[in-house]
């Protein structure tokens, strides 16, 4: 749906000003600017002083940005055209920074570089057919879980099929011990459900994305299934702000399984006492029968339109994804390469740690591709915490979801029905 610069600034004029983050990022003195955030934007000067840029190529100059301040300086600099040549923008946002004309998409000449990596993340950044994104690192969720409890349990992994997984959860609950759980999912976060959906092969959007598919059969098996996870004293009924210290809890027995990325690996190594090293591990996600699926994440890298130095980013750009660029960029900062080759190259694929994530990104499934997608995806949260504390059965959540999507897909609808390009 495109929106004029005019009107994005006028929607975003009720919003606090942001604070000073540095220069502006417009391209001015002959330089190509680059936003990126967080390890990745603190990492990218040396990583760029690491490659041989052809002649030509206007002096780079690297703002970072931190996450929580990033997608509102994304719109923000839209609004006042003060956006840099090239950015780093998180996969879910590539739709909506699309639909507003914010960024150009990939020419012919940079298309080789999506042959090598993971289909599902391309698949993300892929919109009507056409490619607005390169993925730069990704990663996606699957569960982290207590080796030895399962052991005792009689498990080597968690199984992967839910009668079975589930089943699996009941005997290492007893294995914790009074008070303990087995499994953490945080009410206030999306992600546990999504992944059950996507499991589930449940689509959550119909009619090219217009209206809310939470009453689908498949959908509301993976709602029910979640729901029963809390009604049998599997999960508790905690936000995960309520958690005090995840890992000390990890550690404890609190929980036996919880959902995250491979950033969880680092953070569990430095964070968790010596002789826990060798008590945890990863595994993928469990589906209906069998292995299941989840949404792939991570980061892109795009050109903003309009830039004066399309071509020299888009050259840039391209020199960030060659396999040895790639290659540095992970041991500079631990993240997951998006190429595929590069995983073989770093020896990832045989890490008994990482290798699970190459098997989930295998089986990730897109979320829905419209740029309403986090706030429909907040609001069916609400709902499953509602659910999970009483308020509705499975049907009647579903039914509300639909509900709230549907009011918040309104505009979506109207511009399709008066023929309207989205």
């Amino acid at each position: 749906m495109p929106i004029t610069r005019r009107q994005m600034s006028a929607a975003l004029g009720m919003l606090p000003l942001l604070p000073v983050l540095g220069a502006c990022g417009t391209e001015r003195g002959g330089t190509l600017a680059i936003w990126a955030m967080g390890n990745e934007g603190a990492n990218l000067p040396a990583l760029l002083k690491s490659l041989s840029l052809p002649a030509g190529i206007p002096p780079i100059e690297v703002q970072p940005l931190p996450w929580t301040a990033a997608h509102e300086k994304l719109l923000t600099g839209f609004a006042g055209g003060s956006l840099p040549a090239i950015g780093q923008v998180g996969n879910s946002w590539i739709a909506e920074m699309a639909a507003i004309g914010a960024i150009a998409p990939v020419p012919a000449s940079a298309e080789a570089l999506l042959g090598d990596q993971f289909a599902a993340v391309v698949d993300t950044n892929r919109i009507a057919g056409k490619a607005w994104a390169v993925p730069w690192y990704v990663d996606t969720r699957l569960q982290f879980y207590r080796k030895d409890l399962f052991a005792r349990a009689g498990y080597a992994a968690p199984p992967s099929g839910w009668d079975a997984w589930k089943a699996a959860l009941h005997k290492v609950k007893r294995q914790a011990g009074s008070g303990n759980y087995a499994i953490l999912y945080p009410l206030n976060e999306y992600e546990q459900l999504t992944t059950l959906a996507l499991s589930a092969g449940a689509r959550m959007l119909r009619d090219n994305g217009s209206r809310g598919a939470f009453s689908d059969p498949r959908f509301k098996a993976a709602l029910g299934f979640y729901k029963s996870l809390f009604d049998e004293g599997l999960a508790p009924r905690v936000s995960s702000a309520q958690i005090s210290n995840i890992w000390n809890e990890f550690a404890n027995g609190l929980f036996s399984i919880f959902l995250s990325g491979p950033w969880t690996i680092g953070d569990l190594k430095s964070r968790l006492p010596a002789d826990m090293r060798a008590r945890w591990g990863t595994a993928p996600n469990p589906g209906p029968d069998g292995i299941g699926s989840a949404a792939p994440g991570g980061s892109s890298l795009v050109v903003f339109a309009g830039s004066a130095n399309g071509d020299a980013a888009w050259e840039v750009l391209t020199r960030l994804l060659t396999p040895a660029a790639q290659l540095e960029f992970h041991k500079l900062t631990d993240s997951l390469p998006a190429r595929r080759s590069v995983w073989r190259a770093a020896g990832l694929a045989a890490d008994p740690l990482v290798a699970p994530f190459a098997a989930q990104l295998d089986r990730a499934m897109a979320l829905p591709k419209v740029p309403e997608w986090e706030r429909i995806v907040t609001e069916m949260q609400i709902v499953a915490e509602r659910m999970v504390r009483g308020q509705y059965g499975v049907d009647a959540a579903a039914k509300e979801m639909d509900r709230r999507a549907d009011r918040l897909l309104e505009k979506r609808r109207w511009m399709l029905d008066k023929g309207k390009a989205l």
